[in-house]
């Protein structure tokens, strides 16, 4: 069956252009045209941050942290600037009944950066990510054998979410069976980054990681007493000697849902999800993926993560005023910068919009960001996006999206980019 897609939004101009709407989000990408070709800085009269949209800039912003700096309190970001009373209300909530996050490791610059990032490095170093290969192999068939009888399956909920959180929770010694109460603090989490809840919706989302740090702090506790090999413990445990002392309960607590959960698996899902469209949609790109997928599968996976960014854009602070193609940003500015804009700019991608299997240096994409912030799980995606499109090459011959079952909306969200849900029919493979 052939997809029937939403109707997109096409702004008639700049001044049209709202990131807060959600039939935007369905599919920016005429939006991002427009900034990029007509105001390549932007300062979005909604939210008053300065969106930058081209794949230099953005570049450019990402390999100059002492002029875009990444060290925002998490009450400083985002919504809480353009609603100060009611952050106070979500923050008055932690107080109350959690643990304020503190800044979480994407949240700061170097040294404190530098110093964070290096317990993490050592989990995501090769030698690690090529020991828990087996396991990611093993999930990943696992997960689509589950179902390859069905004749169908809703792709997004039985493989593109349980595949990385399954990964992740193996790699923070949390139970299988917890994964999708885990999924559901996610969520909350993802939703409240993503700046479009109402007040109610907020405090929910609130509510709900707090309700997880309530179960983190148990595990917290036993780690304390009793260490295991797990990265979870190591975070628990390990002191960082330019500090002189492990993480608190705050800083923990940010990390488990920011660089962990979320970062861990949340844009890896998104990737999966939308791998699985752009096959359906593109049938002579999956012919060639399964006449040779040694060939073609590592460059189709980077331009699954170049043309469908799970994050479409994160956000930085101007450390002085800029001046930025005849715009100044001044000291203190919020600046947005749009992976997924700069991802399909045609002044550094020929055809930018096409799924190109033959693309010169498919990678050099900013999808994982650049510079001293560049995604450092990016490896253990890649390893992960690589198993489960090799298990649907071996297991699937052909798919196509179930008449009437999908309208191929996206969660709303600011950040990030992802599918609600997929609704597939396939036919295994013999």
């Amino acid at each position: 069956m052939s997809k029937t897609p939403f109707e997109p939004v096409t702004p008639e101009s700049l001044d049209s252009i709202n990131f807060l709407d959600a039939r935007l989000q369905n599919c920016p990408y005429h939006a991002y045209r427009m900034l990029r070709d007509e105001a390549p800085v932007w300062q979005d009269p909604i939210t008053g941050m300065y969106v930058i949209t081209r794949f230099d800039d953005v570049r450019d912003v990402l390999l100059e942290p002492k002029r875009f700096a990444n060290g925002l309190r998490p009450q400083d970001g985002g919504r809480n600037r353009m609603a100060p009373e009611r952050a106070r209300r979500m923050l008055a909530l932690y107080q109350d009944k959690g643990w304020v996050p503190a800044p979480t490791l994407a949240g700061r610059d170097d040294p404190n950066h530098k110093e964070m990032r290096a317990m993490f490095n050592e989990a995501f170093r090769p030698k690690r990510i090529n020991a828990m290969d087996p396991f990611v192999e093993a999930t990943a068939y696992k997960l689509i054998d589950a179902f390859i009888g069905d004749g169908k399956c809703d792709w997004v909920k039985q493989y593109a979410v349980p595949l990385p959180l399954i990964v992740i929770g193996h790699q923070m010694g949390v139970p299988e069976e917890d994964i999708w109460q885990i999924k559901a603090w996610t969520d909350a989490w993802v939703q409240r980054l993503g700046m479009m809840q109402t007040e109610e919706e907020e405090r929910w989302s609130v509510e709900m990681e707090i309700e997880a740090q309530h179960y983190f702090q148990k595990v917290f506790e036993r780690l304390r007493k009793a260490p295991d090999d797990t990265l979870l413990s190591e975070m628990v445990n390990r002191v960082i000697p330019e500090w002189g002392r492990t993480l608190t309960d705050n800083e923990l607590h940010a990390e488990m849902m920011a660089d962990t959960f979320v970062g861990g698996s949340e844009t890896t899902t998104n990737a999966i999800s939308y791998g699985m469209m752009l096959l359906i949609e593109h049938p002579d790109v999956w012919q060639r993926l399964k006449a040779d997928p040694d060939a073609h599968l590592k460059t189709f996976i980077e331009e699954v993560l170049r043309l469908e960014g799970p994050v479409q854009g994160l956000f930085r602070t101007a450390a002085e005023d800029i001046e930025l193609h005849g715009v100044t940003i001044p000291k203190g500015a919020m600046v947005n910068i749009r992976y997924a804009a700069a991802n399909r700019d045609g002044r550094e991608f020929d055809c930018p919009e096409k799924l190109d299997l033959d693309r010169d240096k498919p990678g050099r994409h900013l999808a994982f960001g650049s510079g001293v912030h560049h995604c450092l799980g990016a490896p253990l995606a890649r390893r992960e996006l690589y198993w489960a499109f090799k298990a649907l090459v071996d297991r699937i011959d052909e798919m196509w999206f179930i008449d009437g079952a999908n309208d191929f909306a996206v969660a709303p969200n600011f950040a990030l980019r992802a599918l609600k849900e997929l609704h597939i029919g396939f036919s295994p493979r013999s």
